[in-house]
């Protein structure tokens, strides 16, 4: 049995200081961890300081999302796998794009075992820019017979796209865990043929915020109708995140988890 802690969607700042925070303890209780770091550097992707403090805090495996590409740092990155686990999404039609959307690790168990496990990164595309098919582009990869356990992190915007490939991939692979929208979602389960899955981990980042950015933009833009600068929120900061434990490829159990700064005073960029 192999337990897997996945981190939602880490945002700016905040989200970096309440990772480096936080990990440390949680990942004492786990196997491997796995940590979303799509909107690490500002909001927007993740640079080489944002993966660094990810990987003292205790990550394993980094994944991203639809602003893979906003930092030059992530291309160096991703041309040196041994120090920097990171894993992009797997749907993109160009075969020259860096990096890979799907990465095995040998993982040694608090139990002593060496288990293998498969983190698989894919892109949605309803309501998002278009990628390839991300139901054939995993169907394609499922076909090798040597991932042992597969964990998805599906970044996506519409829950019905999430939960209809959660069902897709029932039986199929050990978890579906959704980024991208950054609210947690109360519908974690296991689906009938041992898929683990929720339509969204939620967020590690700047909690009296509208979903990380400073309440002020937003609401301006929706007022107004006109576009206006989003900023990174201050303040305490929250981490959301997803327990999986698995077995012989299938999911025993699922839980969330949540926590929350006390209070803190500190720029958030």
């Amino acid at each position: 049995m192999i337990k897997v802690l996945f981190v939602g969607d880490v945002f700016g700042q905040p989200g970096r200081r309440m990772l480096g925070a936080t990990l440390p303890d949680l990942r004492r209780d786990v196997d491997f961890a796995v940590v979303n770091m799509e909107n690490a550097a500002g909001g927007f992707g993740m640079h080489r300081e944002a993966a660094e403090g990810a990987l003292r805090a205790g990550a394993d495996c980094m994944t991203l999302g639809n602003h893979a590409w906003h930092h030059r740092d992530v291309f160096k990155l991703m041309q040196d796998p041994e120090n920097y686990p990171i894993v992009r999404p797997l749907n993109y039609a160009d075969p020259q794009t860096p990096g890979v959307g799907w990465r095995t690790f040998e993982v040694q168990t608090r139990g002593g075992r060496s288990e293998r496990l498969t983190v698989v990164n894919l892109l949605g595309r309803v309501f998002m820019d278009q990628v390839s098919n991300p139901f054939t582009a995993i169907d394609t990869l499922l076909e090798r017979d040597d991932l042992g356990h597969v964990f998805v992190d599906f970044h996506a915007e519409a829950s019905s796209e999430k939960a209809g490939l959660a069902w897709h991939l029932d039986g199929r692979v050990a978890a579906v865990v959704g980024t991208h929208t950054h609210v947690p979602t109360a519908d974690s389960r296991i689906l009938p043929q041992g898929t683990a899955f929720q339509t969204d981990a939620g967020f590690t980042g700047p909690h009296d915020s509208i979903i990380g950015s400073a309440p002020e933009g937003p609401v301006a833009r929706f007022v107004t109708e006109r576009p206006h600068r989003y900023a990174v929120a201050e303040g305490r900061a929250e981490l959301n995140a997803v327990y999986v434990q698995i077995e012989a490829g299938r999911a025993v159990s699922i839980e969330r988890y949540r926590a929350i700064e006390e209070g803190h005073e500190e720029d958030g960029l």
